[in-house]
């Protein structure tokens, strides 16, 4: 790889152990995917629940806090994704002790290294978002794939060493996402019928990202009748299809700032377009909500809420109470959350005996053990994305829109 003369003291240990380090793992990251050189990026986001981290991951991020502060303190602005634990919360919900003291190691280790513990999946929403033409190092799929393709910021998807690399180098290799021409349409879609609610945008992409071969293909998306999706619809749409597809990108016509029409995104002539119709909706919605009417535990997160959205579950839920054979969880970030109690949408949540968490999200607090410790099996959501991961860790999903998920909590069966 071409290196700047500042690179090469970098590499040299000019700067610190840490960086040296942590350049000497990006080059060889950039000759693996042929990058010619580095970019710099203006912010890092890295995935730092310890279900993903371990033992070994909170070791090496407390080894790197013990050097002197201006050798390893990072020097863009850097985030996280959610926690695998709400300290505030962990104990209503039977988490294992042994997996919330990891996570306040790794706090402690991650502040001591001056990333900011935003905690979200969702930091387009409320911190930081990016900006068109901006060079990223983010983690989270939802995070790389609304980034990329809503804001037309250039990232690929980081692994959280690559990601911790680039908060203390402020580059990244410049492959993939980086490149214009890695964002070109490579496959179309035209809508035969526009998404009605979140959940079905969900399954928009998770249609999509079923119909992906590669990480470096790019759906392109025509046929949005209406008024234009919103930003949750786009959340949810996006991190459906990054989930089922390892998707980092795509467009939709008149939508996404780099597709003001069909032919501007495409090389050469458009492909044949595949059509989705409301069957095809329907049928991917069939799919997860086949059974009994047993329930057990109903989740909201993946991605974690919006304000929007938690006006709304607390509209839904207001004067209402859960089942007492049913837990309602409800992921949000810490921003949200106390704009959550200050509009008073918290306090009918938590009336109502769902428990609202922040800074986490479900698929990231060891979700296995905490079915087992639950006994939690059956789960209802209105998150594609979580249908898709949580049948992994042992549930059985049910997939269905907001309002049919509150209601079958309070019901206490799926209705």
């Amino acid at each position: 790889m071409q290196l700047t003369n500042y690179e090469e003291a970098m590499l040299r240990g000019e700067f610190g152990e840490p960086r040296r380090q942590a350049l000497a793992r990006q080059v060889k990251i950039g000759g693996f995917f042929d990058a010619i050189d580095f970019v710099e990026v203006a912010q890092a986001h890295i995935m730092a629940d310890t279900e993903s981290l371990g033992e070994a991951g909170v070791q090496h991020l407390e080894e790197l806090a013990c050097y002197p502060r201006d050798l390893c303190k990072v020097c863009i602005p850097t985030l996280t994704d959610p926690r695998g634990a709400d300290f505030n919360a962990y104990e209503r919900i039977n988490q294992n002790f042994s997996f919330v003291e990891l996570e306040r190691r790794a706090v402690r280790a991650f502040r001591s290294l001056g990333v900011m513990m935003t905690d979200t999946c969702i930091n387009y929403q409320t911190v930081m978002p990016p900006v068109l033409g901006e060079h990223l190092a983010m983690g989270d799929t939802g995070v790389v794939i609304y980034s990329n393709s809503v804001q037309g910021a250039r990232t690929n998807y980081e692994g959280g060493p690559s990601a911790l690399a680039s908060a203390l180098t402020g580059r990244t290799a410049r492959y993939g996402f980086h490149l214009d021409e890695k964002r070109r349409g490579t496959a179309l879609f035209h809508l035969e019928v526009t998404p009605r609610n979140w959940t079905e945008w969900g399954v928009l992409g998770g249609i999509v990202g079923n119909a992906m071969g590669s990480y470096f293909q790019v759906p392109v998306i025509d046929g949005i009748t209406g008024p234009a999706p919103t930003s949750d619809d786009l959340k949810h749409f996006g991190a459906a299809l990054a989930s089922y597809g390892s998707t980092a990108m795509f467009h939709i016509v008149g939508v996404t700032p780099e597709a003001p029409n069909v032919r501007a995104v495409f090389d050469s002539t458009p492909p044949k377009s595949t059509r989705i119709s409301l069957a095809d909706i329907e049928a991917f919605m069939a799919g997860y909500g086949e059974g009994d009417d047993s329930l057990d535990v109903v989740v909201f997160a993946a991605p974690q809420l919006s304000i929007i959205e938690l006006e709304k579950v607390s509209e839904l839920l207001r004067g209402r109470s859960i089942s007492s054979g049913v837990t309602l969880l409800i992921a949000t970030n810490p921003e949200n959350k106390r704009a959550a109690e200050r509009f008073g949408f918290a306090d009918v949540i938590e009336e109502s005996g769902a428990v609202l968490l922040e800074g986490v999200c479900f698929y990231n607090m060891h979700a296995r053990e905490l079915g087992e410790a639950n006994g939690w099996a059956r789960l209802m959501t209105n998150s594609a994305k979580l249908t898709n991961i949580i049948g992994g860790y042992g549930y059985d999903p049910i997939l269905a829109e907001m309002e049919r998920c509150v209601e079958s909590a309070v019901a206490g069966k799926i209705v």
